[in-house]
């Protein structure tokens, strides 16, 4: 598509069948990244075992900070390129790409580094028992070792997706599945691999993934593409970059302080079948938490472009439509968990113990998981207004602000009940802050008065977009 139709469509097509058309491939590569974790866990929980299984929960927080550092450049990199999109600066925008290939080249350099010389000591703190951290070790070496892949393919995806090219996004998960679903039984059931082949069947994914998207780039009718003079950081800019990057990377930086408590609460109030149970419950929600995070990605752009065109009626409109599919995706995860728990457990291993403390599990985490939809999409509406306090506040509300603390409180009272029962309490009281959040916001943007005025009382600065 040339790219004067691309840009004028994003600001003149109705904003419901844009949000369809952005959203659709952008949830079917979410969910397809969620069902690559799947796959993997079924491997791993069917072939290695429950203890292995286990494993796979230690290794959350170490993804996690591996997602938060790559999410701090990478949706950086794309807000602040749609934002110039919409205000018809292309170098700025075109400059975005080489800024992500660099600083993700480094951050991942500085990420593989520090945890492979320290590796071991940190899943120890992460909550590995004796058991459980010999197969952690050989999972996350080949991630580590080969991070930049990973790196690179996030950052391109979100790139592509942002200058409206949801598509192409998609077929990078397609080609990352297609990659573990291939080599996962040649790794892991055939060769007898074990948990370094299902690490290096992902590593095969990213590679297929990275390729694909540098295709992409280097295509003369791409939105942004490969050029001379993208290649030098300008430091205003990074400064940009990371201010904006800041809320999705607190986002998984929460994630993993959080998965650091939950892991040593489960291990100490029901052992490596808990951490296992939380595992199994964990790969579950993700399908329907990360088709909102695909939501909000489709959304991201549309927001960024319109609310660049000074089109503000456009950017609620995308923020409405997104608050009520991201609800209605999330509510499908809760009503999953209380009709089919057993069924759904099922799915990741045989062993009877492990399946009664995961249905119990699953039961009780996803009661308000409804709740955490919409406030993936007020994150994300803040966060493509370059909003990057408010986004990232609202990023740290469910995970370190509500659930945290409950960690601390309701275990030593009821046991791990109190582990499981945490969550829908968090979700519950981290979508009311949020929403209130997004009221004032709202208001303050419908607010006339200026601070010269004399005769009205102004809004926050904070509160409002940078433009205004």
């Amino acid at each position: 598509m040339p790219q004067e139709t691309k840009n004028n469509e994003m600001g003149v097509k109705s904003i419901g069948r844009l949000l369809v058309s952005y959203s659709i491939p952008a949830i079917i590569g979410m969910v397809i990244v969620a069902f690559n974790q799947v796959i993997s866990s079924i491997y791993i929980g069917k072939d290695i075992g429950h203890i292995a299984l286990a494993s796979m929960a230690v290794t959350f927080p170490v993804i996690n900070l591996l997602m938060a550092f790559c999410q701090l450049v990478a949706m950086g990199c794309a807000a602040l390129c749609s934002i110039e999109l919409g205000r018809s600066d292309m170098k700025k925008a075109n400059a975005m790409l080489g800024h992500s290939v660099l600083l993700e080249l480094i951050a991942s350099a500085m990420f593989g580094i520090v945890f492979w010389i320290f590796l071991d000591p940190i899943l120890l703190f992460f909550g590995a028992s004796d058991q459980s951290l010999a197969p952690a070790h050989e999972f996350m070496l080949p991630l580590i070792v080969l991070s930049p892949l990973g790196f690179l393919m996030l950052g391109f995806n979100f790139l592509a997706r942002s200058t409206g090219y949801a598509k192409t996004a998609m077929m990078t998960a397609l080609m990352s599945s297609a990659g573990i679903i291939i080599f996962s039984p040649v790794f892991i059931r055939w060769w007898g691999w074990g948990m370094y082949g299902a690490a290096l069947a992902q590593v095969v994914g990213q590679l297929f993934s990275v390729l694909w998207l540098v295709r992409h780039f280097l295509f003369a009718n791409a939105l942004i593409r490969f050029r001379r003079g993208i290649w030098r950081l300008n430091w205003e800019w990074v400064k940009e970059i990371l201010s904006i990057g800041t809320a999705p990377f607190l986002i998984n930086f929460c994630a993993c302080i959080v998965v650091v408590v939950l892991n040593r609460a489960l291990l100490q109030y029901g052992g490596d079948l808990a951490v296992g149970a939380f595992g199994i419950v964990n790969r579950l929600m993700m399908i329907a938490g990360m088709s909102v995070v695909g939501l909000g990605q489709g959304m991201q752009p549309l927001v960024g472009f319109n609310f660049g065109a000074r089109k503000p009626h456009r950017v609620r409109q995308a923020l409405r439509y997104g608050l009520i599919a991201g609800t209605a995706i999330t509510l499908t995860g809760t009503l999953g968990s209380a009709i089919m728990p057993e069924t759904l457990v099922r799915i990741f291993t045989n062993h009877p113990p492990l399946i009664e403390i995961s249905t119990h599990a699953l039961r009780i985490m996803g009661a308000m998981f409804v709740c955490v939809g919409p406030q993936v999409i007020i994150g994300t509406y803040f966060q493509s207004l370059g909003l990057a306090k408010i986004a990232g506040l609202i990023s740290m509300l469910r995970q370190m602000i509500c659930l945290l603390p409950l960690l601390f409180i309701l275990p030593p009272m009821i046991g791990l009940d109190g582990v499981w029962m945490s969550m829908p309490i968090a979700d519950v009281l981290g979508l009311t802050i949020a929403g209130l959040f997004l009221r004032m916001s709202l208001k303050a943007q419908d607010n006339p008065c200026r601070k010269e005025d004399m005769d009205c009382k102004p809004s926050p600065d904070f509160l409002k977009p940078r433009q205004m």
